[in-house]
């Protein structure tokens, strides 16, 4: 039977009406803390404004010994947040930003398969005397990158569906261009970041896989496509994308993820941004004031397209 024109205008307006509505929706607004932080911020999590939280653990605390894992610091924060009836992303962490965090297993900073296991990050590489700030695992390396695989398939046997979803840590590094590391190269380094992400995906089949990304080693305005290859890549396979920073129209950004982001806004399974403590302190050029809740969240849904914002514990209007 044929529809009434007046039918069928009223029908399109509630669509149109619907999709807007989801347009304009706010992201959510999450905590994020490092393991061991969530019970002092459990009034914090239990406010009506925040729907879940974010909790980063590091590779050494969820691997104590070879193929031996110890995840009760999971298990305790996911008993609290279920315990709200709040989502919990877990981040799995194997970068590290102090030179005395060498948060990999033991095993792998000893035994001669993993060449030691880490590489040093510097500040300001290739300008005077780069000055030394973490370390990150040596994922191109595929004895190393097999064994976090190997703990990726661990959580997601025990926590897929349980966690709400997990998150791989950022895509940037910054390693000394006079002294490569053995076996680095730009494209070895991207295609274990991508393997890795890969290998995720068919892991967790229940919950969200959301890889942050902000920039690539090597790569400038996706020189080498491996921006573009990468949002390709998670539009087609059910990958969230996120970061670890929301600065709004910040230069760097601008040149590399910013704009991918924008280009794939609507069209990703689940965006995920966040607003950690070097976040705060990035001051808006134009009011001269460190930026606003407001003003984070105007970029973050405008222009990048969140789902949610994982705000820092210190943001100023958690403690209104």
């Amino acid at each position: 039977m044929n529809k009434s024109p007046r039918l069928l205008v009223a029908l399109a307006t509630l669509v149109l009406s619907t999709q807007a509505a989801h347009a304009a929706s706010a992201p959510e607004n999450f905590l994020y803390m490092g393991s061991g932080d969530l019970v002092a911020a459990k009034a914090k999590l239990a406010r009506p404004d925040i729907g879940g939280v974010q909790v980063v653990y590091n590779w050494k605390s969820l691997e104590t010994a070879k193929e031996h894992y110890d995840f009760s610091a999971i298990e305790q924060d996911l008993a609290i947040a279920k315990s709200l009836n709040r989502k919990m992303f877990i981040q799995v962490q194997d970068r590290f930003f102090d030179l005395k965090a060498r948060n990999i297993p033991d095993y792998m900073l000893t035994e001669p398969e993993y060449d030691g296991g880490l590489t040093p990050q510097f500040d300001n590489p290739g300008e005077n005397e780069p000055v030394g700030s973490g370390w990150v695992a040596q994922q191109w390396n595929p004895a190393v990158r097999e064994r976090y695989q190997a703990l990726l398939k661990a959580l997601a046997e025990k926590f897929d569906g349980q966690v709400y979803g997990i998150n791989l840590p950022e895509t940037s590094i910054d390693l000394d261009p006079k002294h490569e590391p053995k076996g680095f190269s730009c494209d070895a380094y991207f295609s274990a970041e991508m393997e890795n992400l890969a290998f995720a995906r068919k892991a967790f089949e229940k919950s969200l896989v959301v890889q942050y990304v902000n920039f690539w080693p090597c790569e400038w305005e996706n020189d080498h496509n491996y921006m573009g290859r990468l949002f390709d890549y998670a539009e087609r396979n059910n990958v969230g994308l996120g970061g670890p920073d929301i600065v709004p129209n910040r230069k760097a950004q601008m040149k590399n993820s910013y704009p991918y982001f924008n280009k794939y806004k609507g069209r990703l399974s689940y965006v995920g941004l966040a607003v950690q403590e070097p976040t705060l302190t990035y001051k808006n050029p134009t009011t001269k004031k460190p930026f606003t809740k407001e003003e984070f969240t105007a970029f973050a849904q405008d222009y990048l397209g969140a789902n949610v914002i994982f705000w820092s514990t210190e943001t100023p209007w958690l403690k209104k």
